[in-house]
């Protein structure tokens, strides 16, 4: 019996995730050509059409579609048996899909960078910088190895190794009536203009979930799609909000407009590293956890020493 290949699979999967033959190529870096041709042999070996083509779309059969799901799986599988034999070599090494959210990698993985590439040369690390759900969903499928994310966030299964709490600061404008306090509350907060993220990023639920009482009045009418879009809106005075304090360690706040408030009560966000718990890459993950939370800690020392 002739087995089909991992290629094939691949191929298929490409196609059931875009649906179009030139971009499933692309995606798997082949001519349409050649992923056509392999499809069609994957349809002989099976003995059953995987995809209707017409010349606007491409549909899945119901086999192809389930055809292509437990082909995804088998490739996940075929990864991480890829990953255990690269594990026994010790250290961090081959290729690591890492994603991230934006509020924490921008801060913390540029400083880690530098030494990966000294201490652990054989490793390829891609980086990818999305909203949670879908880092998660991409840690699940297989599309991304690891991630680092932030909780509280509903994760399933994922196993998780933590790397640091991270508070929060409130940030106004220099001439805000509470630019200055040495403490605040949520009852000083009482018709503040509360500016955050736009919907689906996780900080955005923690910032309002970091007020003891009451959160102030969100304005739904101004969303940032960053933390330095954040900032500046912050300083023109259109608002307040509330800023991780890795960010701020990192400088996102330096400059002589803001003016950075403790806020009593406020809980903070758990930052963890999580992957797959079936991936045989876990011990590497660790090590990637433990050189994150060095690295996390000389911020927060370079810091106190500044100040």
């Amino acid at each position: 019996m002739i087995l089909p290949t991992l290629r094939q699979f691949r191929f298929l999967v490409a196609l059931a995730d875009e649906l179009h033959f030139g971009r499933a190529a692309a995606a798997c870096n082949v001519t349409q050509s050649t992923l056509s041709t392999g499809l069609k042999e994957l349809e002989g070996l099976l003995g059953v059409a995987l995809a209707e083509r017409t010349k606007r779309k491409v549909l899945m059969t119901p086999a192809g579609e389930e055809i292509a799901a437990r082909a995804r799986r088998m490739l996940t599988e075929a990864q991480d048996i890829v990953a255990l034999a690269q594990q026994y070599g010790g250290g961090l090494r081959g290729p690591l899909r890492l994603g991230t959210i934006p509020t924490v990698g921008p801060f913390l993985l540029p400083r880690l960078l530098q030494r990966l590439r000294r201490d652990h040369p054989d490793l390829r690390l891609f980086l990818r910088e999305e909203l949670t759900e879908t880092l998660i969903e991409g840690v699940r499928a297989g599309r991304l190895d690891a991630a680092l994310i932030a909780l509280p966030f509903d994760i399933g299964d994922l196993e998780t190794e933590t790397l640091f709490a991270d508070g929060y600061r409130l940030a106004t404008a220099r001439g805000h009536r509470l630019a200055g306090r040495t403490q605040i509350t949520s009852a000083d907060l009482a018709g503040e203009t509360l500016l955050l993220l736009e919907r689906g990023h996780c900080l955005q639920r923690h910032a309002l979930s970091a007020f003891p009482g009451a959160p102030p009045r969100q304005d739904d009418s101004f969303a940032a799609t960053s933390l330095p879009t954040l900032v500046s809106m912050v300083e023109e005075g259109l608002g307040i909000t509330l800023l991780p304090q890795l960010a701020i360690d990192a400088g996102a706040a330096r400059g002589e407009g803001l003016s950075l408030v403790p806020l009593s009560g406020a809980c903070p966000r758990r930052v963890v590293l999580a992957w797959r718990p079936t991936s045989a890459r876990g011990a590497e993950f660790r090590l990637l956890a433990g050189l994150l939370r060095e690295e996390r800690a000389v911020l927060a020392r370079s810091c106190e020493s500044v100040a």
